[in-house]
């Protein structure tokens, strides 16, 4: 497991070892989900994941 810290909130955010790219994590503190993405150097960020509304034909 690997600590990160919540962009929004600066809690603990725990990432899998095994997490992969574009994985969809959520903060326990104030429950914001964020999108887990690597760099070329293999170096872990968070970015706030992009909320898709269904649209249903309207």
């Amino acid at each position: 497991m690997v600590d990160c810290k919540c962009p929004e909130c600066d809690g603990d955010v725990d990432i899998p070892d095994d997490a992969l790219d574009g994985e969809i994590v959520s903060c326990p503190d104030c429950g914001e989900e964020f999108e887990i993405s690597f760099n070329e150097k293999k170096e872990l960020s968070l970015k706030k994941a992009e909320v898709v509304a269904e649209d249903w034909g309207e």
